[in-house]
């Protein structure tokens, strides 16, 4: 698996930087639609939640400026687990001659599909940054941790992702019910409220959720200055890695039939 993505490393360098420049390409302001559109769909959230809901974050101040730091930290993991599963289903069938014209090593896709993704959490990274410091002042030190948390949760998008690649070949349901499955999730992760408003019932199911622990430990360590639970991080990098390693050997045993179906 790692040595397929170093071997290609060339050719996903080159995929990666055509794929985040064409996707504004032609528009006036071309890369900084990647700055602004955090910041308006944070606004968006803010005032949909914050002035009409009147929500509040439980163990914080209450202002609208907290809540929005808070929010944001959630929506940029979610953001990245969204694009990259809502876009996995059609890597295969919408790069049909990958597969039938030219010998391509189509394993990675997926991870070009991840580093363009991960290149706009890095920008939305940066203006979480910059506002924090506006408002509050220097980060807390615990930020510096946030590679790892991202790392495994970019092996889970992996794995996922080379498993509904090859499924979205064979069956093309697949990328419908990915788009009704990312909108539930979205409500059923701590996003716009913390786990601990759950009943405690409730919370053990909501951590079966993959994206509840990265979105929780990520506001912790950013905003709220709290390290990381080490050990169910340490757990989470291996069951991260296990699912990334299946996902890929899937991948790799069904491509064979890729050209057949398409």
């Amino acid at each position: 698996m790692l040595a397929s993505l170093w071997r290609n490393r060339s050719l996903i360098h080159a995929l990666v930087k055509r794929e985040v420049l064409g996707r504004y390409r032609g528009s006036v302001l071309g890369l900084l639609w990647s700055f602004f559109n955090p910041l308006l769909m944070l606004a968006v959230y803010t005032f949909v939640f914050s002035v009409i809901f009147q929500a509040r974050w439980g163990n914080g101040s209450g202002s609208k400026t907290e809540f929005a730091l808070v929010l944001l930290a959630g929506l940029m993991v979610f953001n990245l687990f969204s694009e990259c599963i809502g876009r996995a289903p059609g890597l295969i069938l919408s790069n049909t001659n990958y597969v039938k014209k030219v010998v391509f090593p189509l394993e990675i896709l997926p991870f070009v599909a991840l580093l363009s993704s991960l290149f706009h959490v890095l920008v939305s990274l940066g203006v979480w940054l910059i506002a924090y410091m506006l408002f509050f002042g220097i980060p807390h030190l615990t930020a510096l941790l946030i590679p790892l948390v991202l790392l495994p949760f970019c092996l889970l998008l992996m794995g996922l992702s080379w498993a509904l690649a090859s499924l979205g070949v064979f069956l093309r349901d697949v990328s419908q019910f990915i788009g009704v499955a990312v909108m539930m999730l979205m409500f059923l992760s701590p996003i716009f409220y913390p786990a601990s408003a759950l009943p405690k019932s409730y919370q053990q199911i909501i951590y079966l959720n993959p994206i509840t622990l990265v979105v929780e430990t990520t506001r912790d360590i950013l905003y709220w200055g709290e390290m990381p639970n080490f050990t169910m991080l340490g757990i989470y990098w291996f069951a991260t890695a296990v699912i990334a390693w299946l996902g890929f050997s899937w991948f790799q045993k069904t491509r064979k039939g890729f050209a057949d179906v398409l």
